[in-house]
Formats: structure tokens, sequence, C-alpha cells
């Protein structure tokens, strides 16, 4: 017999495991509430027309492709095995969404009579890619979206960096948050004289935290990158000073480039936008080598990491003015950030950060005695319930020892004891499973003191 197992890059989610990631999704999902986002969904599946093209060639690769249903190699020829791009053409329609701004992108397009702009949701769901699974990086993970669209206003970067500040702010996360604009990277690559390269140059700059400043710079030569291009961008990657004396040197190294200078503009709005609000954000950095490597990015660019663990991205976004054009809906700008559930979680578990007391387990834990003692302790489960407090009685009339196990290993801590001698007077035993008290209670005074103990 096969032994059970799982995809790598995948996981099961244990209870204990899925209170904590409720805990996260909760306190994201009240946040998107506060800033008047509403919820969206769209299928896990899209058209592979709809996927390809948006992330890049790096990003296409990590595609997960579904194969057509039925006899999906009758109607190819040997003409298209030669290739396998050609095969999957004819063997594949459909794939597992890589993320969900493309999806939303084109909700827009399809829904643009029946949305009202600007358009503001949020979206929490599962995400695929074909990736290398390790630490932090999984094949199948959540993202919590959430996105504006149909204005231009840098309102709306400001808000959202307001809200990163909000979310972490309630997980107790210390972040640091770092601001790039498309449109810097765009002049710099034409300062040094290679803006057909943009690309290029974009995703080895990305990887400037990963892999460092050498092997960014030999990957740039093996793209094509010459010394002469690579002596001017120097430089402006290794900017020294506050993001003032950074977007004052930009200034002027950027001073004959028009794109280049309406990104420092755009930054600089955001910038002054944060100022009027004290306290509104985390450690606000300027930082350009951030590119994310997304080719739909066309002005601000947004990453956050925990100041405080080792681990990569745990929110990042931007602004993109041209993604709904690719599906027929031209002249509609967005702007989004995506939270990464599973890098909060690793953050939280690491620096164990998640409370000790959750909602979302039993309090309360009514043993059953018999047919008898759980008909009398039915509605007094009613009223806990009603009151807010979960409760549950063991559904089995066996041994006492075994049920207070249970409650051990739940970490349930309170139990309820209603035996012949507590219906008689009308009362139960409420046993704290925590400092070992055991106490006894009229049925009307229990709910009162449970109540003030939750």
């Amino acid at each position: 017999m096969t032994k059970p197992s799982i995809p790598k890059g995948t996981r099961d989610f244990s209870p204990e495991t899925m209170i904590k990631r409720n805990y996260i999704f909760d306190t994201i999902k009240s946040i998107f509430n506060l800033y008047g986002y509403k919820p969206l969904e769209t299928p896990s599946m899209e058209n592979l027309s709809t996927l390809m093209g948006k992330y890049g060639d790096e990003g296409d690769k990590l595609l997960f492709k579904i194969l057509n249903s039925g006899d999906f190699l009758a109607s190819t020829t040997d003409e298209d095995k030669s290739s396998s791009i050609k095969l999957m053409h004819k063997i594949s329609e459909k794939g597992l969404r890589y993320d969900l701004t493309v999806p939303f992108a084109r909700y827009v397009t399809m829904y643009r009579n029946d949305i009202v702009f600007p358009f503001k949701r949020y979206q929490m769901q599962p995400v695929w890619r074909a990736d290398r699974p390790q630490k932090g990086r999984y094949r199948e993970f959540y993202q919590c979206d959430v996105d504006v669209i149909g204005t231009t206003s840098m309102l709306n970067e400001t808000e959202l960096i307001m809200m990163i500040n909000d979310v972490f702010k309630a997980l107790k996360i210390n972040i640091i948050i770092k601001l790039n604009n498309r449109k810097i990277l765009s002049g710099i690559a034409s300062f040094i004289g290679y803006s057909d390269k943009l690309t290029d140059i974009t995703v080895a700059i990305d990887k400037m935290d990963k892999i460092g400043y050498d092997n960014v710079i030999a990957e740039l030569r093996d793209k094509g990158i010459e010394d002469e291009g690579i002596n001017r961008l120097t430089p402006i990657l290794t900017l020294a000073g506050d993001n003032r004396t950074k977007l004052a040197s930009l200034k002027e190294i950027l001073k004959d480039n028009e794109e280049g200078l309406k990104g420092i503009e755009e930054t600089e709005a955001i910038f002054s936008l944060l100022e009027d609000c004290p306290n509104a954000t985390a450690p606000l950095e300027l930082d350009l080598t951030l590119a994310r490597g997304l080719n739909y990015y066309t002005g601000a660019i947004i990453e956050v990491k925990s100041a405080d663990t080792v681990i990569g991205s745990i929110c990042g976004g931007g602004r993109y003015d041209n993604l709904t054009s690719i599906f027929g809906l031209p002249d509609v700008s967005g702007v989004g950030v995506s939270f990464g559930a599973e890098r909060i979680y690793d953050v939280m578990n690491e620096l164990n950060l998640f409370p000790e007391k959750s909602t979302q387990t039993t309090q309360v834990l009514f043993v059953n005695l018999g047919d008898k003692e759980a008909r009398y302790c039915l509605p007094l489960i009613s009223k806990l319930r009603h009151e807010g407090i979960n409760s549950e009685l063991y559904p089995d009339s066996v041994k006492f020892r075994k049920q207070m196990e249970y409650a051990n290993k739940r970490g349930i801590p309170f139990v309820i004891i209603a035996g012949e001698d507590e219906i008689a007077k009308n009362c139960v035993s409420v046993k704290n499973m925590i400092n070992g008290n055991q106490n006894t209670v009229g049925k009307d005074e229990f709910v009162s003191l449970l109540t003030k103990n939750n």
C-alpha cells in the first residue's frame, strides 16, 4: 500500500494551526473593512489566455497548467509533439491562478458596467506557483489582496501604506516599509543607456537582498549591460542619506528624463502626505533596488519586511496603469498590495506573537454522566453559547477520567460537572482546569461566573 502524502510545497493545517491562521485573516479583514474595501472572490482556475504574458517570462514558467478533460491528445499532431510550447497550447487551456491581481483586472473588465468607480475590493484566497519549495516559499499559499481601481490619486498609495501600518500594528509585528517607483527605474535605465533593457535591469537589482551586490552586477553583465552602464548605475544604487536627500540627488541625476522626474514627483507626494499624519506608518525607506520584478507595475512599488526576522517580503504591491487594457479596458489605473499570510504566520510563530487565548477554541466542556445529566446540561450550554462562550458537551457517557483527559488535551480551561447531587440542588460544579479549583454554584450564577472569567 502506498503511504499517503501530499505534493511538495503544500501543507495540511491542523485545527490549532487554523486557529492561528484565522486570527491573521480576521485581523487583516477587519482593517480592510475600516478603510472601506469590500470582499470579492474569483475562481481558482482561469483561462491561460488570461494568465499568460502578465508576469514576465519567469512568471509564465511558474504557472500551473491544467490538462484539458477527455482525450486531450487526440487533436494533436506530430509537429505539436515536437515542441513543448506547441503541445501545451493544444492540451491545456486553463491554469491555476498565479496571483489575485490579474484575475481582479479580468473581473473589472468583464463587469465594468456594474461597478461603481473607484472600485475598492479585498480578496483573500489561495494562489499557486510551480516554484521550488523552501522556507517561507510554498507552491500553494494564501494572499490577502486589497486594491482600488479607477483613480490615479496618490491618496490611494498613502492610505495603503497607512493600512499596512495598521495591519502589522494590530498583529504586533515590527516592520520596515520600502518604497520605489517604476518610473524612477525607467529613468535610471535610460540614464545608463539601456532603456531597452528595463526588465533585465529591474529583475537583477530586485535580487540585491538575496544574492548581494557582486552577483547582481554579474547578472547585469550576463544580460548585456557593459561596464560603462554599470559604472553609471552603481552610484545610484548606493545613494546614501535620508529619503529627502536621496530624492534630491535623483532629481539632479535624472534632470533630463521626464519619466524619471515624474516618478520622483509621485514619490515626494506620498512622503509629503504621510508627513501630515504623525505616527501613521512604521519606518518608510526609499529603496532604489526595489523592483518586485512584475511587468505590470507602472508607478509606486511597495514592499514590507519584518524588522525582527530574516524572512523575506511579507507584503508588497504597487501602481498599475495598463493591466485592464490587456483585457480591452484602457485608461483604468489601479493600485494595491498583497499581504503574504504564510510568511506573516511564520514571522508570528517565530516571534511567539499569537495570543495565548483564542476565541475560536472551546472554553467550557460539560461532562456527560448519562442521559438524564446530558438533558440537564443542554439548556445550560445554550445559555453559555448565547453569551458568546464556546461550549460543548462530551458526546458519550464514558469514564469521567477519559473526559477530563479530553479537556486537558484540548486545553479547555473550564469543566462543568452536573451529576445527581448537582441536579437535586439545581446547581453545577465548575472546575478550573488551570488552577484546579472547583466550586459549586447555582444554575443562574454559573453563567455570570464563566462570563466574568472569559
